[in-house]
């Protein structure tokens, strides 16, 4: 962590910002490009626009303080109204298109993170520093920040710049004119490049203050973040309510706000000092300007129109430059920022991918063996699993038991290949399963996890796990798990939404009918191996009782990996895995376990007979 931490906080050189910045630029692209043509032409129209009733208005005034032309007064008139409505025109046009694609920007960027969360490797799921970098940069991206920033800056760049050449272009008969003195004019450009370094000065100082409060906030925003986050979440609404916790959060909230807006106040107050300066200097060239100017028409070498386009393109030209200084600096601020975007879609998948196809046996001879396993989760010391030795044949049922936080659902994952072993390995037929075609290799596996996830798609397709599906195996699946007189209610039958989020008659469903509906999605994918964590434990005593007798017939000849904390369902398995503190202390069958009144298995299975026992006596 301390690492990363360095790497964020180091300044980048020349070449990284260049490098980053072109990243920026083509990510936009790829994201929408239509976009950012609308982006680019919108930006120099506007930056146009300003300087034709400029040019025609300086010609129309001295028009009419000289010759007084009608038909040229007409003209420029015409010229005038007519360019600045045909260009507004198009203007208006590149802004409706431009923020029409912004949504499909805001889309395609929120889901090229939602693909890149698919492809991590599971462990990074997991990774509490991961997670706070993809809140940090979210927060970011609310406060305007990495991406965001690069394309609103890149139209405003594209616009500073035309506004430079413009101005440029329309002043340079000012410095050909005789009838001003050479020290006029290096005053008037002394004066420019003062203002413009002055400006630069000031925008450095500004993002560094900026930059340093955003740094010194981050973990108050990702808070601030969260519990807003609390009480948008509907789920959560029912244990604030009835534990009382909204005053708590609330609180929370205020505090951390009020904290967050006095650091805003003094960010500001250092930043104003910085403004009201380039404001003192910007309004002393001005004045400057205007002397420099009169005093040249009274010596009749500047037309009264030209007095007015002069002035005008200078204060444009000083606001181009400053404005473009600005967005420069700010985009090499927001490219550290931009380093943190992209190490988040940067980080690798070290899972070994692998590139041999499963073996389809005839005789369905497979075997699993767990060969000196150890496992230490990421960033943490202690080890999750040590030395485990297992070895089980593909069709049989296997047990896992043991207490909380004995291993039992890591060593699942293990054999998942959630995550790969910190030593040792894991071999199906003789063969360490890193060496299989990974996505092959994952869709063996039909599992139940305790903290399995329903969507707010259709029950179909929440049994199915797909878009499409074959609606009469789905309600089969779902009956042989005991939802068929449940499925018979619904509105809809498989084609009934479930919750609200995306349906008005979406319908809400207990923890025991989602574990059912997990149970029947395990059955419908219709893998080698079946694995159920604690498969029963929001189901009703009744409906328990029907998942274990019908426990040989769900699972049918596939492996069925059970993981209770219930031992009498384990009677129904034909081997039994005993962990204790992340080893497997016993193997072998239930008969065998309990007889050996030494053994760990003997005193869970005691302690819960005894309570039982003890809770029917009282009874």
């Amino acid at each position: 962590m301390k690492e990363k931490k360095e790497t964020e906080n180091k300044t980048m050189k020349p070449k990284e910002h260049l490098a980053i910045f072109f990243r920026g630029v083509k990510m936009l692209f790829s994201l929408s490009r239509v976009y950012i043509v609308c982006t680019i032409f919108k930006a120099l129209l506007g930056s146009v626009i300003p300087y034709v009733p400029i040019y025609f208005s300086a010609k129309l005034l001295d028009e009419i303080l000289g010759s007084v032309r009608t038909e040229q007064m007409v003209l420029y008139v015409g010229l005038t109204v007519g360019l600045a409505f045909l260009l507004n025109l198009l203007l208006t046009w590149l802004t409706v298109t431009k923020e029409a694609m912004e949504e499909e920007l805001y889309r395609e960027r929120d889901w090229m993170f939602s693909e890149k969360g698919m492809g991590m490797e599971y462990s990074c799921t997991e990774n509490r520093d991961v997670a706070f970098l993809l809140a940090r940069i979210q927060e970011e991206s609310n406060s305007g920040y990495n991406l965001f920033f690069l394309y609103h800056s890149l139209g405003l760049g594209i616009g500073h710049i035309t506004s430079i050449v413009f101005s440029a272009s329309m002043m340079v008969s000012f410095f050909m004119l005789d009838a001003v003195s050479i020290y006029a004019k290096l005053g008037m450009v002394s004066g420019i490049v003062l203002t413009i370094l002055l400006g630069i000065f000031a925008t450095a100082q500004e993002s560094k203050i900026h930059v340093a409060f955003y740094h010194k906030n981050v973990n108050m925003n990702v808070l601030s973040g969260k519990y807003r986050s609390l009480l948008a979440n509907y789920a959560t609404g029912v244990d604030i309510r009835l534990y009382g916790m909204e005053k708590k959060i609330e609180k929370g909230r205020e505090k951390t706000e009020e904290e967050y807006y006095r650091n805003c106040m003094e960010r500001d107050k250092k930043c104003v000092r910085f403004s009201v300066l380039c404001v003192v200097l910007q309004h002393l060239l001005k004045f400057g300007v205007y002397m420099v100017l009169i005093e040249a028409a009274l010596c009749g070498a500047v037309s009264v129109g030209s007095i007015a386009k002069y002035v005008a393109c200078i204060m444009l030209l000083l606001g181009a430059v400053s404005g473009l200084v600005s967005a420069v600096q700010r985009l090499c601020s927001n490219n550290y920022y931009l380093r943190r975007f992209f190490a988040y879609l940067d980080i690798p998948n070290r899972m070994y991918q692998g590139s041999l196809t499963v073996e389809k046996r005839l005789d369905n001879e497979y075997y699993v063996e767990f060969r000196d396993v150890s496992f230490c989760y990421p960033n943490t010391e202690n080890y999750a699993l040590r030395h485990v030795n297992v070895k089980f044949k593909v069709g049989g049922k296997l047990a896992v038991v043991g207490m909380n936080g004995s291993g039992k659902t890591t060593f699942i994952k293990l054999l998942c290949r959630l995550y790969d072993p910190t030593e040792g390995e894991i071999l199906l037929n003789g063969v360490n399963i890193r060496k299989y075609d990974y996505d092959e290799y994952m869709s063996v596996f039909s599992v139940v996890f305790q903290d399995f996830q329903l969507f707010s798609f259709t029950l179909g397709q929440n049994v199915a796990a797909a878009k499409e599906y074959d609606e009469a195996r789905v309600a089969e699946c779902l009956s042989r798990v005991g939802f068929d007189g449940r499925l018979s209610a619904m509105p809809a039958g498989t084609q009934t939404y479930l919750y609200k989020d995306y349906s008005r008659e979406g319908v809400e469903i207990s923890g025991g009918e989602a574990q059912k509906i997990a149970l029947a999605r395990a059955l419908y994918k219709d893998a080698p191996f079946l694995v159920l964590d604690e498969p029963t434990a929001a189901l009703d005593p009744v409906a328990e009782y029907e998942v274990y007798r019908k426990f040989s017939e769900l699972s049918g000849e596939r492996t069925a990996i059970y993981i209770s904390h219930r031992l009498a369902s384990c009677r129904f398995c034909d081997s039994i895995v005993v962990f204790d503190k992340g080893r497997i202390v016993q193997y072998g069958s239930h008969e065998k376990l309990v007889a050996d009144t030494g053994g760990k298995y003997y005193e869970l299975w005691n302690a819960q007979a005894q309570y039982y026992v003890g809770k029917a006596e009282k009874t």
